[in-house]
């Protein structure tokens, strides 16, 4: 086995190729629970932004009392929204993530009051009641082949009125037609009144490429949105 301090972005290129090949919800979540203990270094090597970029957009629209604010970081991981939210004053923190390994990593940092293992699209969120959170916040897991678009609505239905909903996707060309879709229902959603949208961000310098086809470093986007008062 290679050591996490030895790996190279190489090294992480090919194991998140490999992962692509995974088919089936039971297939990612063997490859979460087998990359769990190397996650945080690996996506350090992949200068991962993703995180980082979502705090920074809830802190500057969210007014409240932080350290009373309920969060619930779905698609959790091992807890690097939690982390940075932390450092702007949030501190309570619902996590709900598929992988058993994450979510062991995520128990052992602390952030969390409860955490729950849950696969995302096969069922609803094991949350006990709607309008329950004043942050909902779901980063990294919005893309092909991972969570379905029709998430968003449980996302929503999960926050309480006047909260906030922030998501992540990524830009690059296998994620395109995921990302369409993505923001077809955030504009359908917000047609409905169920929200509106308060910042919607591309960024240029999300991660770096580890499609062979993308060189250098692929694009993303944040969207915040505020449930609207029914």
């Amino acid at each position: 086995m290679m050591s996490a301090s030895a790996k190279t972005f190489e090294n992480v290129k090919t194991l998140i190729l490999s992962a692509h090949k995974n088919t089936t919800s039971r297939d990612k979540v063997n490859f979460y629970n087998s990359w769990a203990d190397n996650y945080d270094q690996d996506v350090a090597l992949l200068d991962y932004r993703a995180p980082s970029l979502a705090a920074n957009i809830i802190s500057c629209h969210f007014t409240g009392d932080r350290e009373a604010a309920v969060v619930l970081d779905v698609a959790c991981g091992t807890g690097l929204v939690a982390k940075q939210l932390k450092q702007f004053g949030f501190g309570h923190f619902v996590g709900i993530d598929g992988s058993e390994a994450m979510l062991k990593l995520a128990r052992d940092s602390r952030l969390y009051q409860d955490l729950k293992q849950s696969l995302l699209g096969e069922g609803t969120l094991p949350v006990q009641c709607a309008d329950s959170f004043d942050v909902v916040v779901i980063v990294g897991a919005l893309s092909d082949g991972q969570v379905p678009v029709a998430v968003i609505r449980e996302l929503c239905k999960s926050t309480k009125p006047g909260g906030y909903v922030c998501m992540t996707t990524r830009s690059n060309h296998d994620n395109l037609e995921y990302k369409s879709a993505l923001e077809l229902e955030l504009k359908q959603m917000e047609e409905e009144g169920l929200w509106s949208c308060v910042q919607a961000t591309d960024v240029e310098d999300w991660e770096r490429a580890v499609s062979e086809q993308e060189d250098g470093y692929i694009s993303g986007s944040v969207y915040l949105y505020k449930k609207l008062q029914l």
